[in-house]
């Protein structure tokens, strides 16, 4: 007589969890070895977006922009809402705040 086999789910994987901090470890080593080295620009690619920074912010354009930090490029939206010379940032309307020294990219939405 065959016996039907029966999925016990979850718990086949639990031995694989059992290791303490295994999993966290794990991850945080995947975090570090998809890091890469920030982009150099050249002098004209910082007259480029110092442009489109003036342009966006004259014109109330949405702008979508490209920064570094922590050893990734992530992206971000919106309307430039002010820009602080003192603090060298960008406050968009999302009420986010970027560092200047940090932006890759500026494209018009």
């Amino acid at each position: 007589m065959p016996s039907t086999y029966v999925d016990r789910g979850i718990i086949k994987w639990s031995p694989f969890d059992a290791l303490v901090g295994y999993h966290s470890l794990l991850e945080e080593m995947r975090y570090r070895l998809g890091k890469k080295e920030k982009p150099m620009l050249s002098d004209d690619d910082y007259q480029e977006l110092n442009w489109k920074l003036e342009q966006a912010l004259r014109e109330s354009r949405e702008i979508e922009i490209r920064y570094y930090v922590d050893g990734y490029i992530r992206f971000t939206f919106g309307s430039v809402k002010k820009v602080d010379y003192q603090k060298k940032c960008i406050v968009l309307s999302t009420s986010e705040a970027l560092k200047a020294e940090d932006i890759i990219e500026i494209r018009f939405v």
